[in-house]
C-alpha cells in the first residue's frame, strides 16, 4: 500500500469546504494541496482505495461561487491530532485546469518572497 508521500505539499492555515459532487453534502475541508493530489480533513474515516467524486466551492468574484469538480482515489487514511477527526491522501485522476489555478493561487497567496536589499 502508498503510505509515503512523494509530491510537495503545501499546507493551508485556512480550510476550504470538500463536498461531494452527487450529493452536495460536505464531506470535510481541504487541508493540503498539490498538482496531483489532495488532503481531506473529515469528522469520519474515509474509506481506503474507493473512488470518490468531489467538489470544491471557492469564493469568487462578486459572490459567485467557482466549484470545481474532481475525481480522486483514497490512498491512505489516519486519525488526526485533533480528536474525532481523520486526514486522508487522495490522488487526484485528470485535475481540470481550474485545480491547477486553484494550486498556482494558493502558492502565491501562502509563499514569502524575499524583499530586495535597500542600499
Amino acid at each position: 500500500m502508498f503510505t509515503d508521500r512523494r509530491i510537495e505539499r503545501h499546507q493551508l492555515p485556512y480550510f476550504l469546504k470538500v463536498f461531494n459532487r452527487f450529493t452536495d453534502k460536505p464531506i470535510g475541508f481541504l487541508g493540503c494541496v498539490s498538482d496531483e493530489g489532495l488532503m481531506l480533513i473529515s469528522q469520519l474515516p474515509v474509506l481506503i482505495d474507493a473512488n470518490f467524486e468531489l467538489r470544491l466551492k471557492l469564493p469568487g468574484v462578486e459572490g459567485h461561487v467557482q466549484v470545481i469538480d474532481l475525481t480522486a482515489r483514497c490512498l491512505w487514511c489516519h486519525e488526526d491530532v485533533t480528536p474525532h477527526h481523520y486526514d486522508s491522501g487522495f490522488i487526484l485522476y485528470q485535475p481540470p485546469a481550474e485545480y491547477s489555478a486553484l494550486i498556482t493561487t494558493l502558492r502565491q497567496y501562502f509563499s514569502f518572497y524575499p524583499l530586495p536589499a535597500s542600499a
